[in-house]
């Protein structure tokens, strides 16, 4: 099992950054890789960002150059920091790990609001 909670969502003008936090419950050396994904309402949720074994990245197009994922492994913490934020990067922003020890298991934290608007 693996606990996930995120913070730093919040109220900001277009333009404008904002850096969310992703805390795990456990080391995540032992988590096959980490992402930041949104979910804006009406639409599906999608994969904003990855990192996984070997801290290969993979970012979404719409984000590329934007955003920027990270983990500080001794505090197993992981950072999605958001520059240049646009409108259409409001959503519900969800932090996901994946694990493979016993077969591929997806665990999800609750969700933090991003919100762009002047």
């Amino acid at each position: 099992q693996v606990q996930l909670v995120e913070s730093g969502g919040g109220l900001v003008q277009p333009g404008g950054s904002l850096r969310l936090s992703c805390a795990a419950s456990r080391s995540i050396f032992s988590i096959y890789a980490m992402a930041w994904y949104r979910q804006a309402p009406g639409n599906q949720r999608e994969l904003v960002a990855n990192i996984s074994s070997g801290s290969r990245l993979n970012y979404a197009d719409s984000v590329k150059g934007r955003f920027t994922i990270s983990s500080d492994n001794a505090k197993n913490l992981v950072y999605l920091q958001m520059n240049s934020l646009k409108p259409e990067d409001t959503a519900v922003y969800y932090c996901n790990a994946v694990t493979v020890g016993t077969g591929v298991r997806n665990f999800w934290g609750q969700g933090t609001q991003v919100t762009v608007s002047a």
